[in-house]
């Protein structure tokens, strides 16, 4: 079994926009199982990355 090193708590939040966002079939399985192990919704992971993505990057726009 691979370690996995983990770089940001998961947690679950609420959110209020719709959006249609399309995932490689590769990087959406990985997701769902990185969701279903931490028992959160697939929505839930995709806030959480896209949030820590922000505020890591080099442009750091923060919009919070």
């Amino acid at each position: 079994m691979q370690e996995v090193i983990i770089m940001f708590r998961i947690k679950s939040e609420g959110a209020n926009i719709a959006r249609t966002v399309r995932f490689t079939e590769k990087l959406f399985e990985e997701m769902n199982r990185i969701a279903t192990e931490n028992e959160i919704s697939f929505n839930a992971l995709v806030l959480q990355c896209c949030r820590y993505a922000l505020d890591h990057s080099k442009y750091n726009t923060k919009l919070t």
